[in-house]
This record gives structure tokens, sequence and C-alpha cells, in this order.
């Protein structure tokens, strides 16, 4: 009997020493999976990828949002934003798509129009997303593009953009400064010659202040933008010949929009396709695949955010307008874009493949 408990007592230290190895294991990856939204945030900062360089409005929203953001998200983390320009935002995109951790430790915001651009353009193969599969966060802002020419040039109408070759400075194939140009060559006769490889869209402005090109199709109107642009108009620099939107902007109401132009139906719902990018505006976003909780956190806090007195009166300091479109309807609304016939997307793929 005393053999057999000598035998048998090792054997039950050696499985309880296993079984508690095992507990602690379990103990140490059970919050990964089960920890609350406080708990996973508390003490942690939040990785914010910018799809832009610094210095123009994605950067100046981003950082007025994440100053704020954080305090609406239980666990009050902090942020840093990591700049990551490239393709219009694509890079960024790429990025948080299939790179970034699927657990809310990074979120970040991508180009108006990257979230259409595996729509409009299939054979852009640099789109490694699905943007129906992202979670959108929400934007704060919703964009009005202005077609501006300079006054060195003889264009002073629309009509005389079908005379005169114009040079449009631009960032990527997939940013609106490059999109909204070449549509126009292609489905009204327009004759933009575009110029990539800006590395931010307040380099594309400046090469138009500057001379390098004739012509820069913006993808927003914002009191930064204005401030910047307008001292140009009244010195007889530049002239603005049309809104690139569905909606006009109310600080130009003399300006006609695109889709006045349409001559038919399907021109129309073209326009409208290309233009949802402008509802998009500076949208923010979280991999898929994010815990439920999680992503309506996130949500929560960024409308919180867009009605937090001490956000809004930033943004009124810096001259940021905020019309912020919910998280949910951005996703709601792609999720009806990419039901578009298929007929008028193709129509819309074709048009925008053309130089």
């Amino acid at each position: 009997m005393e053999m057999g408990k000598a035998r048998k007592g090792p054997r039950t230290l050696l499985g309880a020493l296993l079984s508690g190895a095992v507990l602690i294991g379990l103990a140490g990856a059970a919050p990964a999976a089960a920890q609350s939204v406080e708990q996973f945030y508390k003490g942690k900062q939040i990785k914010f990828i910018l799809g832009s360089a610094g210095g123009g409005g994605y950067d100046a929203y981003s950082r007025s949002i994440t100053r704020y953001m954080g305090k609406h998200i239980p666990g009050k983390p902090g942020f840093i934003v990591q700049n990551m320009p490239g393709a219009g935002g694509l890079v960024a995109a790429n990025y948080i798509y299939g790179v970034a951790p699927k657990d809310g430790s990074e979120i970040g915001m991508t180009g108006r129009a990257a979230a259409i651009e595996a729509l409009i353009n299939p054979a852009d193969k640099s789109v490694k997303f699905e943007a129906t599969k992202f979670n959108w966060i929400g934007t704060p802002q919703q964009e009005t593009g202005i077609l501006m020419v300079s006054t060195k040039t003889p264009v002073r109408t629309l009509e005389d953009l079908t005379k005169y070759e114009l040079t449009a400075s631009s960032t990527g194939r997939a940013a609106a400064t490059s999109v909204y140009p070449r549509l126009l060559n292609n489905m009204f006769g327009t004759k933009f010659k575009v110029i990539e490889g800006y590395k931010s869209s307040q380099d594309g402005l400046f090469a138009l202040e500057r001379g390098e090109v004739t012509a820069h199709s913006s993808g927003g109107s914002s009191s930064a933008f204005r401030n910047r642009v307008d001292p140009w108009v009244r010195d007889g620099k530049i002239i603005m010949l049309m809104q690139l939107a569905t909606e006009k902007d109310p600080g130009y109401p003399h300006l006609p929009l695109v889709t006045e132009l349409a001559r038919t139906d399907a021109e129309r719902q073209i326009l409208e396709l290309v233009l949802v990018q402008q509802v998009m505006g500076r949208p923010i976003m979280a991999p898929p695949n994010l815990p439920a909780d999680r992503v309506k956190a996130l949500r929560d806090a960024f409308d919180a955010t867009m009605t937090d007195p001490e956000f809004l009166a930033e943004c009124d300091k810096q001259q940021l307008e905020v019309n912020p479109v919910s998280g949910a309807k951005l996703n709601a609304m792609l999720d009806r874009v990419y039901q578009t016939p298929k007929a008028v997307v193709d129509q819309v793929a074709e048009l925008l493949a053309k130089e």
C-alpha cells in the first residue's frame, strides 16, 4: 500500500501541475476573446492609419477627431496618428483590411474615392479589399469638388473646356483629382491631361498656383480649401467653373453642378455613381471581422465626438465643417451602390479606363 501510494503521489502532483499550467494558459488567453470593451481599451493606444500626407484636410480632421474620440470609448484609450499616403488612400485601405489587427486596436481614414475604386475601375489590381466588408465608423464631412482653371489659359466657360488642352494635378489615379477630369474627358469631350504623382492634395493645389499645371479638380470645398483658393480667385489667378457633387456647396451658388451637364438618364446615373465618393467625405473605417461590441463602441464614440462641444469648438477655430454621416449609413450606402446594374457599372469602368 505504501509503495502504491508512493507511486500515485508523483503522478497526482504532476497532473496537478500540468492542470495548473493549462489553467494559467487559459486564464492568460481568455481576456483576448472575452474582455469587455472597457477592459480591452483601458491603458491602450489606438493606432490611427491616415491615408494621406500631413498638412491637408484629411490630416486636419484626423488629428482633431483623435484628440476627442478616445474619451467617448469605454476604457478611454489614447490615439496615435500614423500617416500612410499613397494611391488616393488605397495603400492605407489595403493595410487596414489585410494587415491591421482585427481587434479594434487599429483603425484609420482612407481617401473618399477608395471605397468604390474596385467597382468603377475593376482593372485596378492595387485594390486588395472588399469595401462592403470594412466596418465603416463614419465621416465627419460630406464633400463638394470644385473645378478650377488658371486664367493664364484662354478657358473661361464650360464650352471652352472642349477646345483647349489643360494639365490637371493629382495624387493618383484613384483620387478624385484624377477621376473627375478623366470622366469629363470621356463623357463630354473636355481635354484634360492629368499629371499624377503629387504627394498630397495640397501639393496639387500649389502646383496650380505655381503654374506647373493649368487646372485642378478638387475633391472638396472645405473652409480651409476656400481660404486657400478664394484669394487666388480675387487676385484673378484662377476661375472656378463647376461643382463636382450631387448637391451644391452653398458658398458657390453661381457654379453649376456637373450633373447639369447630363444629357440622358444614363449619363445622370453614371455621374451619381461616381459622385458617391463625395458623400464618403473623410471616411473612417475599422478592419473586417471585428467583435461586434467593439464596432458599436467605435461608432458610438465617433457619433458622440461629432456633437462634443470641445471638438466642435476646435473645428470652428480651424474652419473645419462638421456634416457627419454615421458608419451604419456608409455601410448601407455602399451595399446599395455595389448592387448598381452591371450595364451602368461597366459603362463607368469603360469611361474611367480611358485616359
